[in-house]
């Protein structure tokens, strides 16, 4: 019985290339599932007898050509969101759709009247009115189609930047040597201020941060530097004992680093090309609250403007600013 109970387990637990004789082996780049076939020979000892049997066995080891879920949960949450921060806009849609039905049929109607009266002599008083009623209809249907097609491609392009802050939102920051965290669980938290360049732009932007090290603290601001070029800068922190307690807010402000580099490099690299800027320059990028974008450029990121134009985290004037920060 334990020999068999060892066999079960072993066909539990084969893996893919149990045996040479495997004739193939399915796989996709986005998949979740291989099925393996292949014959082998399996040795059963019970109460000394020896026997030998051959199986043709299909294994299951991972991945079929099935797209993620992680896909259409993206796009769902970029829809809801969407429809919370326009909650009107379906109700618009729709009855432009109806008036452009209306107005479609009223003009299918004039256009059957005005034949018939331009085949009659005797209604050809009846024309001027139905070429008037007929040119409202088709005015009316131009003017509803044209708002229809307005908050169609508005509500298309929001879905569309939604979903990209839902995958920048998806990304993993390393917070310390042993915590690895999404982008979005910093959200209602911290403002982040995303920068992405060589190391010489990360470098600069450390130092022109100092000044405005404490107020940005204050306002929720919490910088992710990414090296473009992997050749990332040594901070240099004032380790005297007068200093430490500015030390100590330098290196939070400065704490965070992106986790599975290519991964930032797609998303990071997709923002330029959507933006039309180019490939190698330095860029920053500031988040709200919400995780939403409130702001990008080229170039080193306005500390001073943050300061000027955040308000704090903290105190009598947080939760009555939260709008001015784009809180849904």
């Amino acid at each position: 019985m334990a020999s068999v109970a060892q066999v079960a387990h072993f066909l539990r637990w084969a893996p893919c290339n149990f045996s040479p004789q495997i004739s193939r082996c399915h796989s996709s780049t986005f998949s979740h599932q291989f099925v393996c076939h292949g014959k082998f020979s399996i040795s059963i000892s019970v109460h000394g007898f020896r026997r030998t049997k051959s199986s043709s066995i299909n294994f299951t080891c991972s991945a079929s050509n099935k797209p993620s879920a992680s896909s259409n949960d993206i796009s769902s949450t970029a829809k809801i969101r969407s429809e919370v921060l326009s909650p009107f806009r379906s109700f618009r849609m729709f009855f432009y759709l109806a008036f452009i039905a209306s107005g479609s049929l009223g003009g299918l109607i004039a256009t059957s009247q005005l034949i018939g009266a331009l085949a009659n002599p005797a209604r050809a008083a009846e024309v001027p009115e139905i070429v008037k009623g007929l040119g409202i209809d088709v005015a009316a249907v131009a003017v509803f189609a044209f708002l229809y097609s307005r908050d169609s491609k508005a509500s298309n392009a929001q879905i569309a930047r939604l979903t990209r802050e839902e995958n920048l939102s998806n990304l993993k920051i390393r917070v310390s040597d042993r915590k690895i965290i999404p982008l979005n669980s910093f959200r209602g938290i911290a403002r982040l201020v995303i920068l992405s360049g060589p190391g010489s732009f990360i470098a600069e932007s450390f130092k022109l941060s100092e000044p405005f090290t404490e107020m940005l603290l204050d306002r929720g601001v919490l910088v992710v530097p990414f090296a473009t070029d992997g050749e990332f800068p040594t901070f240099e922190f004032d380790e005297s004992e007068d200093m430490t307690l500015m030390t100590s807010k330098r290196k939070r402000l400065w704490q965070l680093l992106p986790f599975d580099i290519s991964e930032w490099s797609k998303w990071i690299d997709e923002q330029k090309s959507l933006a039309n800027v180019s490939s190698e320059s330095p860029v920053y990028m500031s988040l709200r609250l919400d995780g939403r974008v409130r702001g990008s450029g080229v170039g080193y990121p306005p500390w001073n403007a943050f300061v000027a134009q955040l308000p704090p985290v903290k105190g009598m004037w947080s939760g009555l600013l939260d709008g001015m920060d784009g809180r849904v």
